[in-house]
């Protein structure tokens, strides 16, 4: 049952193909039917009038013959009877049989003769008692449709036509001719296997037809969708065939003007990111020529500050701080340009991923742990093995603890370890400002910072938490960002345990423990 509905909800062609059948099944059907059903009636009326014409004639012949046997003896009028039973009686080959029974009236009380008979076939009880009864107590004639039973045990639909008749000295009679059915059942049972055979090939064609005009619209759909995938695969010089003039043709020429428009932007992008790339990787790698020599120089005279007059030392200072900064922009720099360029590799190792997290702690930390400020790692175990490549993970912590720290606004900063079999995440949670909506949407772009004034003793580049993100995507794992106005903000590191696999789930939550949503509105 899911295969096929997979199937019907991935093919148009079967879909439209099956919706037409259905449809048409159900306008054949009542069509159909309603046919049937004149075609049907209409028999059964004509040969009911018919039958009564007969009737009439035969009643009347066997009336008339009957008076003027009134002087005839017993014997003469019983043949007389029979004679009018076996004319009654049709024996032509093409034409259904007809049966004559004569029955008493149950008020005749002439015991002395008895004018009762039947043809050979039908039983006399086949004749309804409520036919009867109605033939009894009117001078009319009355009919009715019954299932008649042959002496073989055989029964038929027939057609019943009764009226009472005198017979001189013998009584009143019930005399009743039974018209078989079995002409009108057979032919209406030929209208039915033809219309059923009708339907049956109507619905063939229409679902045929169907196809063949489905088909052609569908195929180009299909080139298009199959030229697409190629095209969202790289090969950008697929296009569709033009083959006519219709409303596909001018589908396929926009698809193609489309495919060249967009292949001639990806190929400028292309060309753009390559210059971007080799700007960024060339003028990193030149300024570190110049920035050596800078080192060497600030040294130099950050080692002889003392020295100094006071703002020059102070400017000396100032001098080794920034120098630092732009070194670090550098790295950052370069690294920002692997992973543009896709040469960005892991080298994973196996390690204690706690023991790093504590080590990143301790070179962060300013004061002590039991305080209102610094740094406190929570962690269920003593330790979590893990496979990856250590520099990153460390250069991801680093910049998640500085990023807190440079938040916190001088209260305490939270790190918690949770490790399950499959993988590891890391939360680092700071009660400082906090981030609002619109600052959760950029704060993994480049250079963006919260703070655009640059106020903050300890600001950053604004590339810290973009490599962090693209380190933790390097590793399939994954980078998450929580933050509300006043309540501070929690980053959640979360990686595979062994490197090359994807993470599973969130052993922590972007969303603090201590946060919940419905208080935050109130």
């Amino acid at each position: 049952m899911m295969d096929i509905r997979k199937t019907l909800s991935q093919s148009l062609a079967i879909k439209v193909i099956l919706s037409t059948v259905l449809l048409s099944l159900g306008v054949i059907s009542l069509v159909g039917s309603a046919l049937n059903s004149r075609l049907s009636d209409g028999l059964r009326s004509s040969a009911f009038n018919s039958a009564l014409s007969e009737s009439k004639f035969t009643f009347f012949d066997a009336e008339y013959k009957l008076a003027i046997s009134r002087d005839s003896t017993t014997e003469a009028r019983k043949k007389i009877l029979a004679d009018i039973v076996v004319n009654a009686t049709t024996q032509v080959v093409k034409e259904a049989r007809r049966e004559i029974i004569f029955l008493k009236v149950p008020a005749n009380t002439n015991k002395k003769v008895s004018y009762e008979m039947a043809s050979a076939r039908i039983k006399s009880s086949s004749i309804p008692a409520d036919l009867r009864k109605r033939v009894v107590s009117g001078t009319k004639i009355e009919n009715s449709y019954a299932q008649a039973k042959e002496n073989s045990g055989v029964s038929r639909q027939v057609l019943i036509v009764g009226k009472k008749v005198n017979i001189p000295s013998g009584g009143q009679y019930e005399m009743y001719i039974v018209f078989s059915l079995e002409n009108q059942t057979a032919t209406l049972a030929l209208i039915r296997n033809s219309l059923l055979f009708t339907g049956f090939g109507l619905i063939f064609l229409i679902g045929l037809i169907t196809w063949l005009v489905v088909r052609q619209v569908v195929r180009p759909v299909r080139d298009a969708a199959r030229i697409a995938t190629q095209f969202t695969l790289g090969d950008f010089s697929q296009r569709m065939k033009i083959e006519s003039q219709d409303e596909m043709a001018t589908l396929a020429n926009s698809y193609n003007e489309m495919a060249q428009s967009i292949e001639q932007q990806i190929t400028r992008l292309e060309n753009l990111s390559r210059v971007q790339q080799r700007f960024v990787s060339d003028v990193s790698h030149e300024l570190r020529t110049p920035l050596t020599t800078l080192r060497m120089a600030s040294e130099v005279i950050y080692n002889q500050r003392t020295s100094f007059d006071p703002l020059v030392a102070r400017s000396s200072e100032l001098l080794a701080a920034q120098i630092d900064r732009f070194e670090r922009l550098l790295e950052d720099l370069l690294e920002v340009s692997r992973f543009d360029a896709e040469v960005a590799v892991l080298e994973p190792v196996d390690f204690d991923v706690v023991a790093l997290v504590q080590k990143c702690v301790k070179d962060f930390e300013l004061g002590d742990i039991d305080t209102e400020s610094g740094i406190r790692v929570l962690c269920e175990v003593g330790k979590v093995n893990i496979q990856a490549d250590v520099r990153r993970v460390e250069r991801i912590m680093r910049n998640l603890l500085s990023n807190a720290l440079d938040h916190a606004d001088g209260q305490q900063v939270i790190v918690t370890i949770v490790a399950t079999d499959s993988d590891v995440g890391i939360a680092v949670r700071d009660f400082g400002s906090g981030l609002d909506e619109s600052s959760l949407i950029r704060v993994f772009d480049r250079f963006w910072r919260a703070d655009p004034s640059r106020a903050r003793v300890r600001g950053g580049t604004g590339l810290g938490l973009s490599i962090a993100l693209e380190d933790a995507r390097l590793h399939n794992g994954e980078l998450d960002a929580w933050g509300r106005p006043g309540l501070g903000a929690q980053f959640v590191l979360t990686l595979p345990r062994k490197a090359g696999e994807s993470i599973e789930g969130r052993p922590i939550k972007a969303a603090p423990k201590d946060f919940h949503e419905e208080n935050f509105y109130l």
